[in-house]
């Protein structure tokens, strides 16, 4: 087939791949979430969590990580995958899978680029409707979070490294809360 055969050709459909991430932000009062406003179809308009698809010669890490700086500006020291989005309606595009990531920072100043409109932070008590299966995501990540703080209470976690105490206990409080909002 020489020069024009193509690296990634198969017979049988697959999926293509993509990541999600979840960023819970801390202003030391209040933990907020990030989203972006997508500036693309589908749901051109309404707001869901940084993400896109992998490049082929990344881990998914490095891709959430770059998509996540890519759209907002944000490069978290840690993210860890935390659930595998596999329902094949997920996309209206295509059969598209994604690896959710989860991390927690310190409340900062984010702004939307690449595919993304607008990049904001959101009250765990006022997220507005999201694209995709983003609130599905949205309660796996706060099981997660609250599975977390079950395990590790002495905040080794490397997520919660950055916090104090005083600060995870109420990380904690607000993370209890919203699984009763949600």
């Amino acid at each position: 087939m020489g020069a024009e055969e193509k690296k990634y050709c198969y017979k049988y459909p697959h999926p293509a791949v993509a990541t999600d991430c979840v960023v819970f932000g801390f202003d030391g009062r209040k933990l907020y979430i990030l989203l972006i406003e997508r500036g693309r179809e589908p749901y051109k308009g309404r707001w869901a969590f940084p993400g896109g698809f992998l490049n082929m010669d990344e881990t998914a890490e490095a891709g959430a990580k770059r998509e996540l700086q890519e759209e907002t500006g944000l490069t978290p020291s840690y993210v860890e995958q935390f659930y595998v989005c596999t329902n094949p309606d997920r996309d209206p595009r295509e059969r598209v899978i994604s690896i959710a990531h989860l991390a927690l920072v310190k409340l900062q100043t984010v702004q939307g680029g690449d595919d993304a409109a607008r990049a904001g932070w959101f009250a765990l008590d006022a997220i507005p409707p999201l694209a995709f299966d983003h609130e599905l995501v949205l309660h796996k990540a706060i099981e997660r979070l609250l599975e977390r703080f079950r395990l590790q209470p002495d905040g080794s976690w490397p997520l919660f490294r950055e916090f104090t105490a005083e600060a995870l206990r109420q990380i904690h409080e607000a993370v209890s809360d919203a699984r009763l909002l949600l």
